[in-house]
């Protein structure tokens, strides 16, 4: 038995399903508004774009997690 993803991108499919736009592209919006705290950049996706708070923050969540500098 295969385990879907976990964390922010088990809520991948449904972002891409609600909102018609590939993650990639919601990680562009993110990126655009660098630097940013997190719940600001929640806030962007949810004020300018309709998107849910849980969405919108497992976008943001994933994308600071891979822009974050590895130590």
């Amino acid at each position: 038995m295969t385990a879907g993803p976990k964390g922010p991108a088990s809520y991948f499919p449904s972002i891409e399903k609600t909102y018609g736009r590939p993650i990639a592209e919601w990680q562009e919006v993110v990126r655009k508004h660098y630097p940013a705290a997190h719940m600001q950049l929640v806030a962007v996706l949810k004020n300018e774009h309709g998107m849910g708070h849980g969405h919108a923050n497992a976008v943001v969540a994933h994308t600071l997690a891979e822009d974050r500098p590895k130590a």
